[in-house]
């Protein structure tokens, strides 16, 4: 009896005639995801804004990227720029640095636009350089409450830059949106405001992919922005002198300045069996500044005053502030360079440092 009733057609569905069929499919659909195709056809149309002819790489786009209101304005590193050699050694640099500046927090950066963009790391990294205390609430988990702290922490940021001429290439949105070019060009301007004792590497450049939605649709374009030059133009040290020019445009002769400072260290570093062939490296721990310095002013450096063997960045740079702190102290100018160039191996630092010794000691027996 079951399976007769189970064959019977009058158990089975009704059919449908095709156009019933087509219409309530179509009113069903359109009416549950209506607004899901929206979003879907918005992310569809970044996508294939971005992906166009010049810019051949696909960028990996967030749905928020493309769900934009008219005339607003995402921006995001192209792929191909995350993977220069020179913009990964300028992150991981500038993460380093923080986490040094830090260590005493128990803080520990690990991504920069996931661990800064609430303002809590910056508020402790400023407050830690310039010896400061910002008036914000420690902890901020709404959105608002974490504008307000960028807002001041950025504020502060901008005082201090202020009278030297810096532009702020950030905003808060932007800052808090964890865009990565505007959180770099930040702690640019900080590690070079406070003179960190870092290397940054010079001429990083990427390339910014812009989408803009005009008149419903987007519209990309592509910009290039620099986040460091060189060195010295980004620490707005004095005007050029020989050795700029030396670099720039005699290389030919840089040996021949080398060989006649070594030639002037050895003369008096042998007096104590010491050598030097290599002047970049051989100086970059002080050791033989300040040995070199007691020679040449005849006096004994006291060996508490200086690491004779050195084996961190920081008792290297004691070691060479050291040794420029001798130095005035025997009437020489203070020389175009920093301490921590010359434990960087920063050669056109150590020559301006050991040139300053040359021309007044080099008639010395």
């Amino acid at each position: 009896m079951s399976s007769a009733l189970l064959r019977s057609p009058a158990l089975r569905p009704p059919k449908m005639k095709k156009e019933e069929s087509f219409l309530g499919k179509l009113g069903g659909t359109l009416a549950r995801k209506k607004k899901a195709r929206e979003v879907s056809d918005l992310q569809e149309e970044g996508k294939n804004a971005i992906n166009s002819p010049m810019s051949p790489a696909v960028v990996d786009l967030h749905p928020e990227d493309t769900l934009l209101e008219e005339n607003e304005e995402r921006t995001m590193i192209d792929p191909t720029s995350k993977d220069d050699p020179k913009f990964k050694e300028l992150v991981k640099v500038l993460i380093d640095w923080v986490n040094d500046v830090l260590v005493e927090e128990r803080i520990i950066v690990k991504q920069l636009e996931e661990d800064l963009y609430d303002g809590q790391v910056l508020q402790k990294l400023l407050e830690k350089l310039a010896s400061c205390r910002l008036n914000v609430a420690e902890v901020t988990q709404s959105e608002i409450g974490q504008k307000q702290k960028l807002h001041t922490v950025l504020e502060a940021v901008q005082d201090l830059l202020r009278p030297h001429g810096w532009a702020p290439q950030w905003t808060v949105d932007a800052i808090h949106g964890k865009n990565l070019v505007a959180i770099l060009h930040l702690l640019v301007s900080l590690a070079t405001h406070f003179r960190a004792p870092i290397r940054l590497p010079e001429h990083v450049s990427v390339q910014v992919v812009v989408v803009r939605k005009r008149e419903g649709l987007l519209h990309s374009s592509h910009v290039t922005e620099e986040l460091t030059t060189t060195t010295e133009a980004m620490m707005g040290r004095f005007e050029r002198d020989a050795f700029d020019t030396l670099f720039d445009h005699a290389p030919d002769k840089l040996n021949v300045v080398k060989k006649s400072l070594i030639t002037f260290v050895n003369k008096h570093l042998n007096k104590l069996n010491l050598e030097v062939t290599e002047l970049e490296t051989q100086f970059a721990d002080g050791v033989y500044l300040v040995l070199l310095m007691g020679l040449l002013e005849d006096y004994f450096v006291p060996l508490h005053n200086f690491y004779l063997t050195p084996d961190s960045f920081d008792q290297k740079v004691h070691n060479v502030s050291f040794a420029l702190d001798l130095m005035l102290d025997g009437g020489l100018k203070k020389p175009k360079a920093r301490p921590e160039d010359v434990v960087n191996l920063d050669l056109k630092s150590t020559l301006r440092v050991l040139y300053n010794l040359f021309t007044k000691y080099k008639n010395m027996e």
